[in-house]
């Protein structure tokens, strides 16, 4: 299976060439593209049993780097799982349309809050409503934006908790 690395290796050169990137992205591509090699030095592992000699080559470390972060983010997952609910969840999501990327980038703040509010009071609605649920409902969110140079998209991540007993 390709690894992030091997992708960059074999074609970050010219995608570089022909896309604009931050300083942060170009820093985070050549990182991740000399993670494990020689260019970042290594060190020699001798087997005290057999003799064996082999090579091991230092990790880039970079926060953005899936080789160098993969056990930090395995950890932070069993950690988190001490924080869940032993109950279910549905996954929600929501997004803005692109014709409003202007009125978004202008107004972040107040556009952020007022989809906060609307996707709580649609939910709190829709859920109460006996037609739907027929009871209160529980839910996280999270709010996570993409921007580029021509667009933005907000995105709301919601686990709604599956409800416990409906109101009768």
């Amino acid at each position: 299976m390709a690894e992030v690395q091997d992708i960059f290796v074999r074609y970050g050169k010219n995608y570089r060439t022909n896309n604009k990137l931050t300083l942060v992205q170009h820093k985070a591509m050549s990182a991740i593209q000399k993670c494990r090699t020689s260019p970042l030095g290594g060190h020699k592992e001798v087997c005290d049993s057999c003799g064996h000699t082999g090579i091991s080559y230092n990790s880039c470390r970079n926060r953005h780097c899936p080789k160098c972060q993969n056990l930090a983010k395995e950890r932070w997952i069993e950690n988190q799982k001490g924080n869940l609910l032993n109950i279910g969840y549905f996954h929600v999501v929501f997004s803005l349309p692109d014709t409003l990327n202007l009125l978004i980038y202008q107004n972040q703040k107040a556009v952020y809050t007022l989809m906060f509010k609307a996707v709580a009071g649609t939910l709190a609605e829709l859920g109460s409503d006996r037609k739907y649920l027929g009871a209160k409902i529980g839910f996280t969110s999270v709010l996570h934006t993409c921007y580029s140079d021509i667009f933005i998209i907000p995105i709301l991540y919601l686990f709604l908790f599956k409800p416990l007993f409906i109101n009768e």
